[in-house]
């Protein structure tokens, strides 16, 4: 077992201890304190605009803009003034939720026009537009809404997306014009399909030439794909919603790619003979000579880069990535085109993510070892520089990195040792903003220099008298990190926080987990936020392990779950459990196990594999059949279930229901249109055919995000209610 040290923590003197309570953790102010979000330089860079939450209502945003030469502050847009209140399309919300902004009001977005002179944001289903001077226009006025809205590359429109089609608006006055038409039914223009923003992170369909003479538009249509009827099951009635959701092993929406000048030009994109493909990203080049397209394989062991002739709409591949044989390709947007036509290009080749540059056909390994390149955020090409976010200096932490071109490609470290960092740069990558948290201080954002001299403070967050956690901050708990082994020798990092210990007494344990693969790191130097600080103030020792098939590893790690889901991850939760209970301070007859999505589809499994070893677990919107879960997510890791029904047969969560017999609570909200309904109410009617005792908690309304207002204190109220009953006061 290996021990690792805590960060300093850069807090104050310590105050008075003041307890937690669970309906504080969840009111306004945020107890991190203020958090911005979505901070970008303007495009001269004498400005830093940001959406902050309101200290009375932590859920709502306005804009905010700071004076990056005298750091006065003022708020561009009042949400609360502006908005018009009314509700947002089924479309919209829909959206929100695959980009896990579901819980936010008020502005949520907004972008830069890139001459500088205004900022377009969208706000309540409608369009303004904000000068600088604080003046605010209205540029639309629409009951159905406007989605994807996006200002051109010169600044002389605004694209958007109504009733399934793709308009633009003159940006200085004019009415909208729709670029094309058919749109509606099934087919969509402009949009990312179910998946694209779901799973492959892809959240637009289209994009605008450098010029904005033309744009490259997605048209899909969802006529192939099943019919799910989703009940959005409410407190005051239900909705039915008959959503396209392409389940894993059938049929995917139909997607095709046009180039369409302002002028009403329309050239079709050749992507292939085979339509059972992914459009993964669309890119122009700098000098709008060319699309770049990426096109994934439907089993996601092949990835194409087309290089597209905009006028034509022929194409011709650049190069092609494979997968190994018991793998798949994973993602990403770390990649740039360069002015000489090179491209900067993140590959798992190596077996780990590395930046590569492509010239004239060659290829050349800019970085490598045993680590992970999570992001390609600026490019100095007269300088010779590359600026990379990565875990270099160790899986727990992250760092902002600068690679020389120029010097032997060598590679210098530009954040400080002992905090989680991402951060972002000006188009010129001249100027960091760096975002960085520790398990004991919450989120901080600098503005930096490109060798990560930090310039001025955005956010310092200082927990002093004043910040919302400081009245707590005497009672917080540190983090211990280490590592134990799995069956195979891996090493599994976990992260452990317990109560001020005292002598003989032992402890009960809130065992949280993940374990999927896509984004599934939990064990970081980061802020963890007060919900575990509680649960140690409320008498747990909180505990959580990486798996293996979680993220961030490198490839031998992620591709263990490779057909086999709930086989590797549960075995490693076990050495964990079996680590936590051979501590002296913790009575092993006491470990609680808690997961939401996949980590709820982990507690089911769990129970399944080890009865009697842990002493009850929570399960909060499990997939339960795999079948029912999406295509692009589900068949990367299992395969296609007509090919491969041995592998989901033996990964299900239902087959085995009858060998649970520790506690269980059921948890999901009745409106998720993501890991659908029908996952737990199939799990519940057979524990109930099976004569399995569990409990369950549904929650009308909402989505695969139970929270809010008074719902989150209630969800984690019932919680802790189970775990009190049938761990913690368990005899």
């Amino acid at each position: 077992m290996l021990l690792l040290s805590a960060p300093v923590p850069l807090m104050a003197a310590e105050p008075a201890q003041q307890a937690l309570t669970l309906e504080r953790v969840f009111a306004s102010p945020d107890l991190a304190g203020p958090q911005p979000r979505a901070l970008r330089l303007s495009p001269d860079g004498t400005l830093l605009t940001s959406l902050r939450p309101r200290a009375d209502e932590k859920d709502r945003l306005d804009l905010w803009a700071r004076d990056t030469r005298t750091g006065e502050e003022r708020m561009l847009v009042d949400s609360r003034k502006i908005g018009s209140g009314a509700e947002l399309s089924e479309a919209e919300k829909m959206q929100r939720e695959r980009a896990r902004i579901g819980g936010s009001k008020g502005i949520v977005a907004y972008d830069w026009a890139p001459d500088g002179k205004a900022i377009l944001v969208p706000l309540d289903g409608d369009l303004y537009l904000a000068s600088l001077d604080g003046a605010v226009r209205r540029l639309t006025s629409q009951p159905r809404g406007q989605l994807n809205p996006t200002v051109s590359p010169k600044s002389g429109f605004i694209g958007f997306v109504r009733d399934q089609n793709l308009f633009v608006q003159p940006l200085g006055g004019g009415a909208a014009r729709a670029v094309t038409q058919g749109g509606g039914g099934t087919v969509h223009w402009g949009e990312a399909e179910f998946v694209a923003q779901e799973e492959m992170h892809r959240f637009t369909g289209y994009w605008w030439s450098p010029d904005e003479t033309r744009i490259a538009v997605e048209r899909f249509d969802e006529a192939p794909v099943g019919v799910v009827t989703r009940a959005a099951i409410g407190a005051e009635g239900t909705k039915v919603y008959d959503q396209r959701y392409p389940a894993a092993g059938t049929p995917n929406a139909l997607v095709d790619l046009y180039v369409i000048g302002l002028d009403g030009k329309q050239v079709k994109v050749d992507l292939g003979a085979n339509r059972d493909i992914y459009l993964a990203r669309v890119d122009w080049t700098p000098d709008g000579s060319a699309l770049l397209v990426q096109r994934q394989s439907r089993d996601q062991k092949t990835l194409d880069m087309l290089s597209v002739d905009p006028a034509t709409g022929k194409a011709h591949v650049l190069f092609t990535e494979k997968s190994g044989v018991r793998s798949w390709l994973n993602l990403s947007d770390a990649y740039r085109v360069l002015g000489d036509g090179s491209l900067i290009w993140a590959s798992e080749r190596s077996g780990y993510r590395h930046l590569y540059r492509f010239a004239q056909g060659k290829w050349t390994q800019l970085t490598k070892g045993e680590w992970v390149v999570q992001a390609l955020i600026g490019v100095d090409e007269k300088a010779g520089r590359i600026t990379f976010v990565a875990n270099k200096d160790g899986p727990l932490e992250q760092h902002v990195y600068a690679l020389d071109l120029k010097h032997g490609n060598a590679i210098t470290r530009l954040t400080e040792a002992g905090w989680w960092n991402s951060a972002t740069m000006d188009g010129d990558a001249s100027r960091l903003i760096v975002t960085r948290s520790s398990p004991d201080q919450p989120p901080q954002a600098y503005l930096a220099d490109n060798a990560g001299k930090r310039l001025a403070w955005i956010n310092e967050n200082a927990v002093v008298p004043g910040h919302p956690y400081y009245p707590y901050r005497a009672a917080h708990r540190s983090t211990q990190f280490g590592t134990i082994k799995a069956d195979d020798g891996t090493p599994l990092y976990y992260e452990m926080i317990a109560p001020k210990l005292e002598p003989g007494k032992k402890y009960p344990v809130f065992f949280q987990h993940y374990g999927g693969p896509g984004t599934g790191q939990q064990v970081t130097r980061a802020w963890g936020g007060a919900l575990p600080q509680y649960l140690v103030q409320h008498g747990y020792v909180f505990f959580q392990i990486d798996n293996r098939g979680s993220y961030n590893r490198g490839k031998a790690f992620e591709d263990a779950i490779y057909r086999a889901m709930g086989t590797v991850e549960v075995a490693d939760q076990l050495a964990g459990a079996k680590f936590v209970k051979s501590q002296r301070f913790v009575d092993p007859a006491k470990v609680a196990i808690y997961g939401w999505s996949y980590g709820g589809y982990m507690t089911i499994k769990m129970l399944e594999a080890n009865q009697g070893v842990y002493a009850a677990g929570v399960s909060g919107a499990p997939v339960t059949k795999w079948e029912l879960y999406d295509t692009h997510y589900t068949e990367r890791y299992m395969g296609d279930p007509g090919k491969d029904a041995a592998a989901y047969k033996a990964s299900d969560a239902i087959g085995d229901a009858a060998k649970i017999a520790d506690p269980l609570l059921l948890i999901h909200g009745m409106a998720d249109d993501n890991v659908v309904f029908e996952n737990s109410t199939a799990f519940a009617a057979e524990m109930q055919r099976q004569d399995r005792a569990f409990e369950m908690m549904f929650y009308p309304g909402q989505t695969h995000r139970v929270g809010g207002p008074g719902i989150s204190a209630h969800l984690w109220g019932t919680i802790l209610n189970f775990l009190d009953r049938t761990v913690k006061s368990k005899p």
